[in-house]
């Protein structure tokens, strides 16, 4: 009889590239996910994936499980939070992924007492400022802020999201106020790096506008860019929600250059075509009351 732990351990070792980012997902020890594979093997008379020291590859025995053991796990979590629906609780794992800077300043204050309330939730959640694939990494949903980029992907929107552009007082009295989005091009930039492009969008009558200014440091994580700001290394385009305070404090200033940034938002996407669950749902909707419309961060 095929076992349930061996098609999960299969779906993990796929979904994550090796065993041992399988047995990290599943909370478990690799010579333990090692052996529930090999027992599936053994039960299905199947080589299902080959292994070396170096590599693990799919074969086509094993690609032609591989569907059906993902809607087997897929219709065994609906079927398990379904019940538990039933009685009136949310229970069960949830896997989501976000960036490190808002997870640290808001996701993580407006989840814990949502946790705390749900004590049967098992939410795993990975921060990392990285762009994660969501069904290879295996999340039930990302939460990000900015553009939705893969179609793929169903978004719901947590909160608006206001960028500004901001440089520190000395950068200022050394370098002078830009006034225009000209202006920006003799200044040094500080920026996030998104698909390897350094630039900054802005609203204009006839669509996006793009502008490229000197390019000073590229970073990937918020908090950097806000620090190197206020050290008055460039300008930088950042959210109100990791700007605020400084702005508050005067440690940054804005810069007024007629034109808005484009519009970004907070959101959180789920594969397309997968009924999202209950819980999903409710932290969905925990997290639009926990941060307002307009932001609490805006205020």
């Amino acid at each position: 009889m095929i076992r349930i732990e061996g098609i999960s351990a299969f779906v993990a070792i796929v979904e994550g590239g090796s065993i041992s980012e399988a047995a990290r997902r599943l909370r478990l020890s690799k010579s333990v996910v090692s052996e529930r594979l090999a027992e599936l093997e053994r039960t299905l008379g199947a080589i299902l994936l080959r292994r070396t020291t170096r590599t693990l590859t799919i074969t086509e025995d094993g690609l032609a499980f591989l569907d059906r053991a993902r809607r087997i796990m897929q219709e065994l979590g609906e079927a398990t939070a379904e019940i538990s629906e039933r009685r009136g609780t949310l229970a069960g794992p949830v896997r989501l992924a976000a960036p490190v800077t808002f997870g640290r300043m808001h996701l993580g204050p407006a989840l814990y007492p949502f946790l705390a309330r749900h004590p049967a939730m098992e939410l795993t959640l990975d921060i990392d400022d990285r762009r994660v694939d969501i069904l290879a990494g295996g999340y039930d949903a990302i939460i990000r802020h900015g553009p939705i980029v893969d179609s793929r992907l169903v978004a719901w929107t947590l909160a608006p999201s206001r960028r500004l552009l901001v440089a520190s007082s000395a950068y200022v009295a050394d370098h002078g106020l830009p006034a225009t989005l000209n202006d920006l091009a003799d200044h040094r930039g500080i920026f996030y790096t998104f698909r390897g492009v350094a630039d900054w969008r802005f609203q204009g009558t006839d669509g996006a506008v793009i502008v490229r200014a000197r390019q000073g440091l590229v970073m990937n994580n918020g908090d950097m860019i806000r620090d190197a700001a206020i050290a008055g290394l460039g300008i930088a385009l950042l959210p109100t929600f990791i700007v605020g305070p400084a702005l508050r404090d005067g440690l940054l200033v804005e810069i007024d250059v007629g034109h808005r940034p484009e519009a970004e938002f907070i959101y959180m996407a789920h594969p397309e075509g997968r009924n999202p669950s209950r819980k999903l749902r409710a932290i969905a909707d925990h997290l639009k009351q926990a941060f307002g419309d307009p932001p609490y961060w805006e205020v």
